[in-house]
């Protein structure tokens, strides 16, 4: 058995951010991804967002590649809310794109704490602005060169 303690922020967004993660399928969406990421022997530490993004903030196995863990959430949940919650409309979809946060121990907790309170900040206006970016699939990092390149 391999120690492991890897922790990451997720946003990812509707697409087109459409307002489509309405307050009364919420839960139930949620509790889907933490279903499916224990699934994947992934360790959900909190999830939350508003109608037209979500936070997860998750441990991922070395074993599972980082898109391999968002493809398969993203997608089997983006099925089951066009299948389970929303049988009638099956407009419920995800952006391409997503971003991802690298966590070290002393970040999760304060990581944890922004995600479960999502709301407040949006209302309040107390976002990180980091961490509420979500970037198309196309994106490329910026690259950093060194002086002297």
């Amino acid at each position: 058995m391999a120690l492991w303690r890897l922790y990451y922020h997720f946003v990812w967004a509707t697409k087109e951010r459409e307002p489509l993660i309405d307050s009364r399928q919420e839960a139930g969406l949620y509790n889907y991804i933490i279903g499916k990421a224990d699934a994947l022997k992934c360790i959900t530490h909190a999830i939350n967002g508003t109608a037209d993004h979500l936070h997860l903030i998750a441990s991922i196995p070395p074993t599972l590649a980082i898109a391999e863990f968002v493809k398969n959430i993203k997608g089997s949940s983006s099925h089951y809310a066009n299948h389970t919650l929303s049988p009638a409309s099956k407009n419920f979809c995800w952006q391409a794109g997503y971003g991802v946060f690298s966590l070290g121990r002393k970040q999760l907790e304060q990581a944890v704490a922004y995600v479960d309170n999502q709301k407040l900040h949006h209302d309040q206006g107390t976002l990180i602005s980091a961490l509420e970016e979500v970037t198309n699939a196309d994106d490329a990092p910026e690259r950093w060169d060194p002086p002297g390149n």
